[in-house]
């Protein structure tokens, strides 16, 4: 891979992010983070003494979901904090398999991502799946044709140029993501738009488009860290937890873009978030 600029907004080589961002970006409250960080779960990456702010990075993300993936299917947050220090999750998951069995009513849900957890596949075991919403967003786009999935990151530097010609002000928190168009994997032609959250939308160029994506209410989101020929591994443990727990695929996924080439050295810093709309499925 070229060792190009990607168009991101944050050029720095460690981004921080206030509170209130890193609350935005994850669809966690700040109270939440505050007790977090009272309870020493997930500490802020540094807090300025000077007026009280946390700050955080992107680094703390995978802690994060797995929090919150471990929260959604009913753990306390003495048994995450418990995981996190080492404890086995799968003894905890059979514990909590357990308690919920005891009492059935209205705990399907919990009781699935259990049984999602406990029957996964070895290889997916680092990947923690959670669900949440994503915003309606303005974009600068660039629909393209690929050769080969390597082109994509020759067309990004493109992209930058064009935007920084028709004056794109970059959205915050950064959003750069691609859309995959095919309907199925393929080799080459590959039907990709490059997508970057902006302020604003502006007129159209021969090259960049500008939309205004509409909110999904319902994603099924996994961070992938490390280079992005081992994605297909975040895809299998994201695709198991769908089929595993009762949801349908409604559009296109994306490949959400957090750190790589432009500010980490090693590839197995890369972190990327896969993102797939879904929904429960309907009954027959």
């Amino acid at each position: 891979m070229n060792n190009q600029k990607l168009p991101k907004c944050s050029k720095v080589p460690e981004a921080l992010y206030r509170i209130g961002v890193f609350s935005q970006m994850n669809k966690v409250t700040i109270k939440s983070l505050r007790h977090y960080d009272d309870i020493g779960l997930l500490k802020p990456h540094v807090i300025d003494e000077s007026n009280g702010y946390r700050y955080y990075t992107s680094q703390q993300l995978p802690k994060l979901h797995q929090i919150l993936a471990l929260k959604e299917i009913g753990f306390s947050l003495d048994e995450i904090q418990s995981v996190i220090d080492g404890a086995s999750e799968e003894k905890l998951l059979l514990k909590k398999k357990s308690e919920l069995l005891s009492s059935m009513a209205e705990l399907g849900k919990k009781i699935a991502g259990i049984e999602s957890y406990l029957i996964r596949d070895t290889r997916n075991s680092g990947y923690h799946v959670i669900t949440k919403s994503l915003p309606e967003v303005i974009i600068a786009s660039m629909r393209i044709q690929m050769s080969g999935y390597q082109e994509l990151f020759d067309r990004m530097p493109q992209m930058g140029l064009e935007m920084e010609k028709a004056g794109c002000e970059c959205a915050e928190p950064d959003y750069c993501f691609t859309i995959y168009h095919d309907e199925a994997y393929r080799e080459s032609d590959i039907d990709a738009q490059i997508c970057q959250a902006v302020t604003e939308l502006k007129e159209d160029t021969d090259s960049i488009q500008f939309t205004r994506l509409p909110k999904i209410e319902l994603a099924a989101c996994t961070l992938h860290k490390g280079p992005y020929y081992r994605l297909p591994e975040a895809y299998s443990a994201i695709i198991q937890f769908i089929e595993e727990s009762g949801y349908e695929i409604i559009g296109h996924q994306r490949e959400s873009y957090i750190d790589g080439v432009w500010n980490k050295d090693s590839p197995e810093e890369w972190l990327t978030e896969i993102q797939f709309p879904i929904r429960k499925k309907q009954s027959d």
